[in-house]
């Protein structure tokens, strides 16, 4: 099990003894998700921290969605609770990047891919910079934000 795994699974413990339901519940569900991913495809693996950090961006997003989705419902004490289990989940994870080290980053790459084209870079190439931005940003920052400024830097 990766150390953060590790980590997730002694504060579920922790947890369960202190009897704190919110915290209890939000890990049994992370950890569900871990071990999903763990099983998912044609051989069982062990996921590293990197992938970990993944699947637990997942959860956060997944979350955030719901909170969403129940304030435009009307049911706010269930926006809450999905919020506050984002609180939790978000303990595991980096500090996000601000927006200014995201440009800088964004401006880095778009930089470099030019060139290496030996040209002016087009939205034909957004992709390249979007998986280059996206492996230094390190699970850091979310897809569509990146996607969004990259697509910017290069209009």
């Amino acid at each position: 099990m990766s150390e953060l795994a590790d980590r997730m699974q002694a504060d579920l413990v922790a947890a369960m003894k202190a009897r704190d339901d919110l915290v209890r519940s939000t890990l049994r569900m992370a950890m569900t998700a871990i071990k999903n991913e763990e099983v998912a495809g044609t051989e069982a693996r062990e996921l590293s921290d990197n992938e970990v950090l993944g699947v637990l961006n997942r959860e956060v997003a997944k979350r955030r969605d719901s909170a969403e989705a129940y304030t435009a419902g009307n049911r706010p004490e269930l926006a809450e609770k999905e919020l506050a289990e984002v609180e939790v989940l978000q303990r595991y994870l980096p500090a996000a990047l601000t927006d200014a080290e995201l440009d800088a980053i964004v401006a880095e790459e778009v930089a470099a891919a030019a060139a290496r084209a030996g040209e002016a870079l087009t939205m034909r190439q957004m992709g390249l910079v979007i998986k280059a931005v996206n492996a230094r940003a390190a699970g850091r920052a979310e897809g569509a934000k990146v996607a969004a400024k990259v697509k910017a830097a290069l209009s």
